[in-house]
C-alpha cells in the first residue's frame, strides 16, 4: 500500500468494511479464515474519552491519559489499527481466525476481561462502535499473517514515520 486510502486498501485486497456495531450484531460476516486487518476511523474529527469501554485483562485497566492518545493520533490517516489472526506463534499455526479474534477483540471493548490487549486504545475514542473494520483473508497457510501485518506496519511506517494510533508495538 502507498497512499493509505479506502481505494488504495480495496485495490490490496481488504474486504468487509463494516462498522463493529453491525458486526457485533452478526459475527458470520467475519471470514472464519486467518488473515490481517485494519480498524478505520473515515469520519473526522475524532474525540477521547477519558475512560474507554476496554475490559480490564488481568485486573490491569487498558486506559491512559488524553495527552497518550493525543500523541499516538496520526492525523492524515484512517487506519487507526492493524492486527492478525491465525499467524504462527512459536513455531506453530494458531488456531485463530478472523472471526474468533476481531469477537475475542469486540468483546474486550464491551469491557470483558479476555485476552486482546493489543489495539486497546480504540475503545477510548468516542463513538468506537461507529468504526470500521475490513479484512484480508489469508487462507491454507499461504503467508503468516503476523509475518503480513509487520509488513503492513512497516508500510504504514515509510508512508506517515510512525505506526498506526493502537499499534502500540512495531
Amino acid at each position: 500500500m502507498t497512499t493509505w486510502t479506502l481505494d488504495d486498501i480495496k485495490a490490496n485486497g481488504f474486504k468487509g468494511f463494516v462498522e463493529i456495531a453491525d458486526l457485533r450484531r452478526d459475527y458470520k460476516q467475519i471470514p472464519a479464515d486467518r488473515g490481517v486487518y485494519l480498524i478505520l476511523k473515515t469520519d473526522r474529527p475524532h474525540k477521547f474519552l477519558q475512560t474507554g469501554t476496554g475490559g480490564h485483562f488481568k485486573k490491569r485497566n487498558p486506559n491512559v491519559d488524553i495527552a497518550a492518545l493525543d500523541d499516538n493520533w496520526v492525523d492524515k490517516s484512517i487506519v487507526i489499527y492493524i492486527g492478525q489472526a491465525g499467524g504462527i506463534r512459536n513455531g506453530k499455526w494458531s488456531d485463530s481466525d478472523l472471526r474468533k479474534r476481531l469477537k475475542k477483540y469486540f468483546d474486550f471493548g464491551l469491557g470483558k476481561p479476555v485476552g486482546h490487549w493489543g489495539g486497546r486504545l480504540i475503545w477510548q475514542i468516542d463513538g468506537c462502535d461507529k468504526l470500521i473494520v475490513c479484512w484480508k483473508e489469508l487462507p491454507n497457510k499461504i503467508k503468516d499473517p503476523c509475518k503480513e501485518e509487520t509488513e503492513l506496519i512497516e508500510k504504514f511506517r515509510t508512508t506517515f514515520g510512525t505506526r498506526p494510533f493502537a499499534n502500540l508495538r512495531g
